[in-house]
């Protein structure tokens, strides 16, 4: 079997950050209890996330306008989390793809007005953080 799709990847990312914080532990820990290892690239999502989550948190923060990050759906927060990581940290993965695929998870894993949340809150991020 092959190396699943970014998509999957940035799912299950978003699995794992929600399973460690429901636990709460951290996600380096949770990644270190797995009988499996995730791919590379869901590893490096959880842990970068983990890694950079005070800089990203106050990121989230300044441009959730009204919302504090602990206020927050739990999906929402952590998908947040993830596309500011590849915002920041990746920046070969193109803008408008990280904000879309963003988008997608929220809609599929959370409310109805999260996707537009997460739009918004992305777009923001992502003119402070990226030029291209």
């Amino acid at each position: 079997m092959g190396a699943p799709s970014r998509r999957e990847g940035r799912e299950r990312a978003l699995s794992l950050l929600y399973e460690a914080e429901a636990k709460d532990v951290s996600p380096p820990d949770l990644l270190a209890e797995l009988p499996v290892d995730p791919p590379p690239f869901v590893t490096d999502l959880v842990a970068g996330v983990s890694r950079c989550q005070a800089r990203i948190d106050e990121l989230i923060a300044r441009h959730a306008v009204d919302w504090s990050v602990d206020r927050m759906a739990v999906i929402d927060r952590n998908v947040l989390r993830l596309a500011v990581y590849e915002l920041m940290e990746r920046p070969e993965v193109p803008r408008g793809a990280v904000i879309s695929e963003a988008v997608e998870l929220a809609k599929r894993y959370s409310t109805d007005d999260s996707g537009r949340f997460v739009n918004g809150v992305l777009s923001s991020v992502a003119s402070e953080v990226r030029a291209d």
